[in-house]
C-alpha cells in the first residue's frame, strides 16, 4: 500500500487522458479510518458488513459516477476480486436495500464532521502566516429529488473552499426554517484565524458578522433589499468620485461579462458591525448568441482593511465565492443529485455527502473536468480504491 495518497493521485493523473497538475508530496490520513470511525446506526445483531465498508463502496462507486443505491450495488456485484478485496469486501455483495437501510438510519451530521474535518487539512495547501487568506464560500442548496408528498425537500448549508471547490462542512437546515439559524453552528468548527467567509445576501446578518469577528474572522458579504438602510447608506456614498479600481472581463457559458469594483473606506457610522470597506461592483453580460446585454449594480461590505487586501483581492474573493455554485452545479449535472430518488431519512444528506467527498478528491488528484474524472474512475475501479487507500 502506497505510503501517501498524493503518490496514488499522481500515478492516476499520468493514467489520465486529462491534464492534472504536479502534486506536492504530503502525507495524508486514511479515508477507510476516516469512514470506519462514524457511528453505524444499525443494531448489532445480523450485520454482515462494517460501516466503514459499505460507505466505502459508496464512495467508490459514486467516484464513477453512480447515482442511485441500485447503481452502487452493480458497482459491487461488478467489482473484479482484487478491487471487491481492496474495499473489504467478502463473496457476498451488499445489496441496494442494505445499503438503503444504513445510509437512511446514519447520523448525517457525524458523517459530515468527518469527511470536513479530514478534507479541511487535507484538501488545500497550508497556509503560512502573513500569507493570503483563506477563502470560504458558505450557501446552501436544496436536494429536490427528495421532495415527497408528506415531507418536503432536504436543504443542505455547505461551506466550501474558494480555490478547490471542496466542502469542508455542511449542516442540514431544519424543516421549517431558513439558512440563517444554521449560519453559525456551521462556522463554530472551524478556526476562522486567516478565513474570509463570503455569502450572498441572505448572511449579511449583524449577529452573523459579529460571531465572524469574534472568531477572529473577516467576511465579504452582498447587501441587497433585506437590509434596506445598510443598501441606501451604500448607494448614498461619493461612488462617481472614487476612482475605477479593478477590471475583470470573463468569456464562457454563452456569455461575456465585464466587471467593474470601487472600494470605499467607510466611517464607524456605517450601519453594519466591523464593516471598514464598502464595495460597488457594475457587472454588463452579454449573452453572446442573443446580444442581449445586462447590467447589474451590486454593492458589499467587508471587515477587511485596504492592508489586509487590496481591490484586486476584493474582487478576487467576491468572484471566488460563485465556486461554490459551480460545485452545485457539477453535483445535479454530472451526478444527477436533483433527479435523484434517494428519499428515505438520512440518505439524501448522506449521498449529497458522498458527492462533495468525491468532488474534493477528484479536484484533489488535479482534475478539472469532473465529468471526465468519473469516466476514469468508471473505467479503472482500482484507481479508486487506491485513492481511498482502503484497509480490510
Amino acid at each position: 500500500m502506497p505510503s501517501s495518497l498524493v503518490n496514488v493521485l499522481g500515478r492516476q493523473c499520468e493514467d489520465a487522458t486529462g491534464p492534472c497538475p504536479p502534486i506536492e508530496p504530503r502525507e495524508l490520513a486514511s479515508l477507510s479510518e476516516v469512514l470506519a470511525a462514524v457511528p453505524d446506526p444499525r443494531r448489532a445483531r445480523g450485520r454482515r458488513y462494517r460501516t466503514g465498508v459499505l460507505l466505502a463502496l459508496c464512495l467508490a462507486a459514486v467516484l464513477g459516477g453512480a447515482r442511485s443505491l441500485a447503481q452502487i450495488a452493480r458497482y459491487a456485484a461488478d467489482a473484479d476480486p482484487q478491487v471487491r478485496a481492496g474495499l473489504g469486501l467478502a463473496r457476498a455483495t451488499p445489496n441496494a436495500s442494505t445499503l438503503g437501510r444504513l445510509l437512511a438510519r446514519i447520523d448525517g451530521d457525524a458523517l459530515d464532521d468527518a469527511v470536513g474535518t479530514w478534507l479541511s487539512r487535507h484538501a488545500a495547501d497550508p497556509v503560512e502566516e502573513d500569507e493570503a487568506l483563506v477563502g470560504l464560500a458558505v450557501d446552501g442548496k436544496t436536494v429536490r429529488g427528495s421532495r415527497t408528498d408528506s415531507k418536503t425537500a432536504i436543504h443542505l448549508l455547505a461551506a466550501a473552499l474558494h480555490g478547490s471547490q471542496t466542502v469542508i462542512a455542511q449542516r442540514q437546515v431544519a424543516a421549517k426554517s431558513n439558512e440563517i439559524p444554521a449560519m453559525a453552528p456551521l462556522l463554530a468548527r472551524f478556526d476562522l484565524r486567516g478565513v474570509v467567509v463570503t455569502a450572498d445576501a441572505m448572511h449579511t446578518q449583524r449577529k452573523t458578522a459579529k460571531k465572524i469577528a469574534a472568531a477572529g474572522g473577516h467576511y465579504v458579504l452582498v447587501v441587497k433589499g433585506n437590509q434596506k438602510k445598510l443598501r441606501r447608506q451604500l448607494r448614498r456614498l461619493p461612488w462617481r468620485q472614487i476612482p475605477l479600481l479593478d477590471r475583470t472581463r470573463t468569456a464562457g457559458h454563452g456569455r461575456r461579462e465585464v466587471r467593474r469594483l470601487k472600494v470605499c473606506t467607510v466611517q464607524p457610522g456605517l450601519l453594519f458591525p466591523h464593516a471598514v470597506q464598502a464595495i460597488e461592483i457594475k457587472r454588463r453580460r452579454v449573452n453572446t448568441k442573443t446580444g442581449k446585454v445586462q447590467t447589474k449594480t451590486v454593492y458589499a461590505v467587508t471587515s477587511l482593511t485596504p492592508g489586509q487586501a487590496d481591490p484586486a483581492r476584493l474582487a478576487e474573493l467576491v468572484q471566488g465565492h460563485w465556486s461554490v455554485e459551480a460545485l452545485h452545479h457539477v453535483r445535479d449535472v454530472t451526478f444527477a443529485e436533483d433527479a435523484s430518488k434517494i428519499r428515505t431519512g438520512s440518505a439524501p444528506r448522506a449521498m449529497a455527502t458522498l458527492r462533495n467527498l468525491a468532488i474534493g478528491l477528484m479536484r484533489q488528484a488535479g482534475w478539472t473536468n469532473i465529468a471526465a474524472a468519473t469516466d476514469h474512475y468508471r473505467s479503472r475501479p482500482d484507481h479508486a480504491t487506491a485513492l481511498l487507500k482502503i484497509t480490510c
